[in-house]
């Protein structure tokens, strides 16, 4: 006799499936990108904490309940939400519960080179660059991402012509605008050009006491002998859960540097994949997590070198107060043709509070036999030698610990090059310690 086993389904993953059910049906290939990630998701549902990648961040039990996706937001509730890195010069896109807002965007007087678009507009012109969603893939079921493929209906794309030099930063803010438990779904696609130099910003914030969900998911193309910077900054509140998806494809004798800054939303995971696809390139992903209460962050990375030559470094600080928990876990793949590599990775943990917990599992799977790699990971208290060195200078206890967790964290936060972009960072981590004190 042959059983029909069937998984069981959280109710908040049935709510779920039942939304995916109802997809229009469209006749392209985004509609089929859309179909098989909700069949993807029909099938695997939302991960626990038997599936290795989300040991640590239980997902199917931080998500009890399935919110409605949320409506259009009110143009002056969107402006007053967006208040995040307003003091740098930067073109602004305000994206509002998940769709553009026109109104309180910047596409005007574009730079010669670049293009930035809505996705909403983009889908609808049947433009070319449109095919290149959904082009860059984990290798690997994402329950965020599946989600977000086949929900999302508006965020931006942005394209860099070969050559071309923007200084402006492009900023890109999210915001949650209003009172009842929502979900936000956006994506959006940046394509730098072979030769091309751009800065990309992204900020994620959202009102408190309102338990509403984000989902992001973000892909970078970037062409031969490209130079992109992407930083990323997320102050959510404390009852919001925040899932992003962060995919790279890296092409030869390029540089890339990301930088996440994350102090908000109860729960909050950011997935990044990265595919050195060309020769000679250097990558480096860096980030700071300032975390309180019982907050919950994960960092997870997948770092594929594909080719010879490639160099990446990967730093990650955490500070842990209170009954918080971080986690980082970190991949580095290096294929049997990627000769040469360089790749290091290293993830510090500074734990303040008791009860604050912090999982670090740091990878390395390797190939080829001509390469250099390591990773490292350390959790420790605040040196007391180096308290005891500043209080016998007459510097009182809480701000001595604050001298040493800015320093702790600095490290991360001076690997950004904008120079706006890395004092409006050390602001907000001093802000954080300010409140902390």
């Amino acid at each position: 006799m042959n059983a029909d086993i069937r998984p069981i389904r959280t109710p908040a993953e049935q709510a779920m499936i039942a939304e995916l059910s109802h997809l229009p049906s469209v006749n392209n290939r985004l509609g089929d990108l859309r179909l098989a990630a909700a069949r993807s998701f029909e099938e695997y549902g939302l991960p626990h904490r038997r599936v290795e990648e989300w040991k640590y961040t239980d997902l199917r039990s931080f998500m009890r309940e399935a919110v409605p996706i949320a409506g259009t937001a009110a143009v002056a509730d969107a402006d007053a939400r967006a208040t995040l890195l307003r003091e740098v010069e930067a073109r602004r896109i305000v994206v509002a519960n998940g769709a553009v807002v026109p109104e309180l965007s910047d596409f005007t007087d574009l730079e010669e080179g670049l293009s930035v678009r809505s996705f909403a507009e983009v889908v609808a012109s049947g433009d070319e660059i449109g095919s290149r969603i959904g082009g860059i893939l984990p290798g690997r079921y994402d329950a965020a991402l599946a989600l977000n493929t086949a929900l999302a209906r508006d965020g931006v794309v942005i394209d860099v012509a070969a050559g071309a030099v923007i200084d402006r930063p492009i900023h890109i803010a999210h915001v949650f605008a209003g009172g009842t438990a929502a979900a936000t779904y956006a994506r959006s696609l940046v394509v730098i050009g072979a030769g091309a130099k751009a800065t990309f910003v992204e900020s994620f914030e959202g009102p408190e006491g309102v338990a509403y969900q984000v989902n992001g998911a973000t892909e970078f193309e970037v062409g031969d002998e490209a130079h992109l910077d992407v930083v990323r900054l997320q102050e959510e509140s404390e009852s919001a859960i925040h899932l992003s998806t962060l995919l790279f494809d890296v092409g030869r004798q390029s540089k890339v540097h990301a930088f996440t800054f994350g102090a908000g939303a109860g729960v909050a995971r950011t997935s990044l994949y990265a595919t050195l696809s060309g020769e000679d390139s250097h990558v480096s992903f860096n980030g700071a997590t300032l975390l309180k209460g019982r907050q919950h962050a994960d960092s997870t990375l997948f770092l594929d070198h594909k080719v010879p030559g490639c160099e990446s470094r990967e730093l990650f600080k955490t500070v842990l107060d209170d009954s918080s928990r971080g986690v980082f876990q970190g991949k580095i793949v290096v294929r049997q043709a990627a000769q040469k590599t360089d790749g290091r990775m290293m993830s510090r943990a500074l734990v303040l509070g008791e009860d604050a917990e912090m999982d670090n599992k740091p990878e390395l799977e390797i190939f080829a036999d001509d390469v250099q790699c390591g990773h490292g990971a350390t959790c420790g208290a605040i040196d007391d030698d180096l308290l005891f060195y500043l209080r016998a200078r007459g510097i009182p206890l809480k701000e001595a610990q604050s001298l040493l967790v800015q320093a702790f964290v600095g490290e991360a936060i001076e690997t950004v090059e904008h120079d706006g972009l890395r004092d409006a960072l050390i602001d907000r981590a001093e802000a954080w310690l300010k409140a902390r004190a």
